[in-house]
């Protein structure tokens, strides 16, 4: 017999006040009063159990949320883009001011049937990263096939697509489209790709007689890339054969960039109309798509904008300390540098706090850069004798930022 029961039985048949069935039976005298007057009200039905689910969760995800997540996901995966729960969490947070954590987009997307199931993966602790410190440190290179279609709708001629890939922004430097690749197309891809963003210290491929001639059954002479990286003291590396993982960052994106293109409609028919959709495509994924493998999820241009660049090995000049520090800004707006042994603070204002930064040194210059934007926050000259290096701004909030106080007149 449930306790109501007991308890609704007492207080009929006992003619006992509320008071003493609640101390009797170890209850609040407010639900005792609770069950009596959903007795009289309903009956022997007051003494079934109910449900203790609250009737309003101030935690719920809100039905417009929900609604955009779904249609985030419809329209990335029918443009042939990532739509994975990192990625719609990124557009929602930088494209709707709306921050919903991975695991309830997670959720969202299972409760609706939206994802797609890949038990095939390899799990992520069997992943073995590796990338180059600074752009431009190492360029990858590869190229793929591409079926063009015929104006009737039938299978076209076949053409292939080369790639120039940063290795520590997988930012996209060059792609273009070509009837076959030769190493005379690779060389002239190569310098108009370093033509727009500098020479890199070191290219990475694979052993493709296009690149290098080091595999080759007969000796000969250098590819037209081999005799340039040597003049200018770039290193060349080549992948192993056999061991394509090595070039998996450029493997990968070609991945991407076929899935998008088949996305299109209508689909190629010249190489004309494939470049153009590829310079669409770099476009999207340089500077619109996050990159699920770089910090804070920033996109590729950002990441390649928000550190200095490496150089061929020869071009350096003079010898100078160079290195890169990661810091958040704290509650007072300051960040910290070492600089012989002694402990710098330098002040980039409180309305930039909790913000990922990169600091960029070289001796005493420095740039600070905000990690997910590239935006440079501030530059300095660092004064060795002082402790603390002031923004040089007078007190209180900055231009343009309410700090919450009234407004006088």
């Amino acid at each position: 017999m449930s306790k109501a029961k007991i308890v609704l039985t007492a207080l009929l048949t006992e003619r006992l006040t509320v008071a003493e069935i609640a101390a009797r039976y170890g209850v609040h005298r407010s639900w005792v009063y609770r069950l009596k007057a959903r007795y009289e009200a309903e009956g022997d039905a007051a003494l079934e159990p109910r449900s203790r689910r609250p009737h309003h969760v101030p935690s719920t995800t809100p039905t417009a949320t929900i609604d955009l997540i779904l249609a985030l996901r419809a329209d990335l995966t029918g443009r042939g883009l990532d739509a994975g729960a990192d990625t719609i969490g990124w557009h929602l947070a930088h494209h709707h001011a709306t921050a919903v954590s991975r695991a309830t987009i997670n959720r969202v997307l299972a409760r609706h049937d939206a994802r797609t199931p890949d038990p095939s993966k390899r799990p992520r602790s069997s992943w073995v990263r590796f990338a180059a410190d600074l752009p431009n440190e190492t360029w990858q290179s590869d190229f793929t096939h591409y079926r063009l279609t015929s104006p009737a709708g039938t299978p076209g001629a076949d053409v292939e697509i080369i790639t120039w890939l940063d290795d520590h922004s997988r930012m996209a430097l060059h792609i273009s489209a070509h009837r076959r690749i030769t190493a005379a197309i690779v060389h002239s891809t190569f310098t108009k790709a370093a033509g727009q963003y500098g020479f890199p210290a070191s290219t990475l491929t694979d052993n493709g007689m296009v690149y290098t001639v080091r595999l080759a059954s007969r000796p000969g002479g250098r590819t037209r890339l081999e005799t340039e990286l040597r003049a200018r003291g770039i290193k060349q590396k080549n992948s192993r054969p056999n061991h394509p993982t090595t070039c998996g960052k450029v493997e990968r994106f070609q991945q991407t960039m076929k899935k998008w293109l088949r996305a299109q409609d209508p689909q190629p028919a010249s190489i004309a109309e494939l470049q153009q959709l590829i310079d669409r495509f770099a476009q999207e994924y340089n500077e619109n798509r996050p990159h699920r493998s770089l910090e804070h999820r920033a996109t590729p241009a950002a990441a390649y904008s928000a550190r200095p660049k490496a150089r061929p090995s020869r071009d350096r000049s003079r010898d100078t300390h160079d290195r890169v520090r990661t810091d958040r800004i704290d509650k007072s707006g300051v960040v910290t540098l070492r600089h012989n042994n002694k402990l710098h603070h330098i002040g980039i204002g409180r309305t930039h706090a909790g913000t990922y930064v990169r600091m960029l040194v070289q001796d005493l210059d420095i740039i600070v850069i905000d990690a997910t934007t590239g935006e440079i926050l501030r530059e300095l000259v660092l004064d060795p004798t002082k402790n603390y290096q002031p923004t040089g701004r007078p007190r209180g909030p900055a231009p343009g930022h309410d700090n919450g106080g009234p407004t006088i007149s």
